[in-house]
């Protein structure tokens, strides 16, 4: 069996002395050498079969190299693309995400959240946090370095990248107002998160700008960011307020349980309803009809997630590993106008 290459074996076909080999092939100091020599270094340790010893490596740095990825649920497709995001900006480190789904389970986040602690995470990226999260708040008496991502805590614990709901929601209602509506209801995501509870006063300060009570601001939370919750708040709203022309949902999953309660029911979208989602997840432009919604860039909050958690790293090996400062990183928005919004029809009559 052939011997295995060594740094210094790269470092000789290379042509450069082995402490530049080994900075150009770590991606955390790669940036430190000539561009044409790191070239040079990466294709012989190719040409030889050479890998790095990343065992070798957590010894002498006194880390793992990884990080613990907590998502609440796996099927739904808007985390796909947060996830490639955090890959993407971790791999560039020398870092690898290891992802673990909670299922909006407090028992199962916490076992999975103990088990990547077993197994010596460097940190976490954490996309489950409720509004009030005992674990979260033992994680930061504890310092375990965390960034939230797309949640929060309503007290500020951590460092959070999200996108500006308040105006994603100003600019579904605006959308909507210009069509003629005033019977817009919010079919809103759970309270007991902060996505949910942000996008509906974000829902009822839109409709006091434009006049409209806060009693005819109709907001309905579903229990669940999911079709099935949808489906269930869709069916509560129509009961109850069937003069309703336009509907913004908490997430598009809740708005595809709306259309299939609209279509149930024979209403036609957007002719009889109009309807905006929110995320603009993948396929969401191939809904029937394809639907209009608040578009948030999943990707680039993941890449962001994942940088302020490795500067948080960076900087404890560098001090005293104080307390992470709770900064809030907001990405713009935009709405995505399709085929489910439409001028209001004559239907249109108070919310009943």
């Amino acid at each position: 069996m052939s011997k295995r290459p060594t740094m210094s074996d790269v470092a000789r076909l290379a042509g450069v002395h082995k402490a530049t080999a080994s900075r150009a092939l770590n991606p955390s100091t790669s940036g430190r050498v000539n561009a044409a020599t790191a070239r040079r270094v990466r294709a012989a340790a190719e040409e030889l079969g050479f890998t790095l010893n990343t065992a070798a490596r957590s010894l002498r740095t006194n880390r793992s190299f990884t990080v613990g990825v907590l998502l609440p649920d796996l099927t739904n497709p808007l985390f796909p693309p947060v996830a490639r995001g955090i890959e993407e900006v971790l791999t560039a480190r020398g870092y690898t995400a290891l992802l673990a789904n909670t299922d909006n389970d407090e028992a199962k986040e916490r076992h999975q959240f103990d088990v990547l602690l077993g197994r010596q995470v460097d940190g976490f990226i954490v996309a489950t946090a409720q509004r009030e999260h005992a674990l979260l708040e033992e994680a930061h008496k504890s310092r375990v370095p965390i960034v939230l991502l797309n949640r929060c805590t309503d007290q500020p614990l951590f460092p959070l990248v999200a996108g500006d709901d308040n105006t994603g929601i100003l600019f579904a209602v605006r959308h909507l107002l210009d069509r003629g509506h005033r019977s817009i209801a919010h079919v809103a995501g759970p309270q007991d998160v902060s996505t949910g509870i942000t996008r509906a006063r974000a829902f009822r300060h839109a409709m006091e700008i434009a006049g409209i009570s806060h009693e005819q601001a109709l907001v309905v939370p579903a229990q669940a960011y999911t079709v099935a919750a949808g489906e269930r708040a869709t069916e509560e709203l129509l009961d109850h307020h069937p003069a309703t022309t336009a509907i913004v949902a908490g997430n598009d999953l809740i708005a595809l349980g709306a259309l299939h309660v609209l279509r149930a029911r024979g209403l036609r979208c957007p002719q009889d309803i109009s309807l905006v989602g929110f995320n603009d997840m993948q396929f969401a432009d191939e809904f029937q009809p394809p639907l209009t919604t608040v578009h948030v860039p999943h990707l680039e909050l993941g890449a962001e997630a994942a940088r302020l958690l490795l500067e948080q790293l960076d900087s404890s090996e560098e001090s005293a590993g104080g307390a992470p400062v709770a900064k809030t990183v907001l990405f713009p928005l935009h709405l995505v106008v399709r085929e489910s919004t439409a001028d209001v029809a004559d239907r249109e009559g108070g919310l009943g």
